[in-house]
């Protein structure tokens, strides 16, 4: 049943002011989030019944674009550097919102391993990335072999996330600009080491 239009209101305010207090830097709790935007915690937990369905829904809220992404160019390459470019400064800008995710993730991933802490109710569902490497690797499929395609996706998906914010930005202390050309040179290199794999193992074929 289609949410009538107060109700649809009642949730854009809450995924906003959650999204808001999230890249601030902080982690807020639905009853925090509900405070900040002015509504009763019975209200908040009607919408997202757990911290996982809010994360959910604004992590959804900021990588849509990126979900209907669609490639241009016919080289991969380009077609990489076509999406970094579109998907990494809307990352960068809900940067916050991002990290709250894979804070939460990892979490679920303690509370699941965990005899003393509570089992996870509802779990945070990520892999939206998936698809949409399928499409910009999709040149490729006449060219690799399918593991060596199924590499080269693996290897992408560790530079297309908010994952390499943490290593890049957290450990070596990289601006956003700094960050973006490292992706784009790791995902050229993996194109390249993928290719070469490919002829020469059609090499010793022959």
């Amino acid at each position: 049943m289609p949410m009538t239009s107060t109700r649809a209101r009642t949730r854009r305010l809450l995924i906003e002011t959650a999204m808001k207090l999230f890249d601030s830097g902080s982690f807020p709790s639905i009853t925090e989030v509900a405070q900040a935007a002015q509504l009763s915690r019975a209200t908040a937990y009607r919408y997202f019944p757990t911290q996982s369905a809010l994360v959910s829904a604004i992590v959804t809220e900021t990588l849509s674009p990126m979900k209907n992404f669609q490639p241009t160019k016919p080289d991969v390459s380009d077609r990489i550097d076509e999406l970094l470019a579109f998907a990494f400064p809307r990352m960068l800008q809900h940067e916050g919102t991002l990290r709250a995710a894979l804070h939460l993730s990892l979490t679920q991933w303690a509370q699941s391993r965990s005899t003393d802490l509570p089992l996870v109710k509802e779990k945070l569902i990520r892999g939206n990335r998936k698809q949409t490497l399928q499409r910009v690797v999709e040149p490729l499929r006449a060219e690799l072999p399918p593991e060596v395609l199924q590499k080269v996706m693996y290897a992408l998906s560790l530079v297309y996330g908010s994952e390499i914010f943490l290593v890049m930005k957290d450990i070596w202390g990289c601006d956003d600009d700094s960050l973006q050309d490292v992706a784009r040179w790791i995902a050229r290199a993996i194109v390249r080491q993928a290719r070469e794999d490919a002829q020469s193992e059609s090499d010793t074929e022959k």
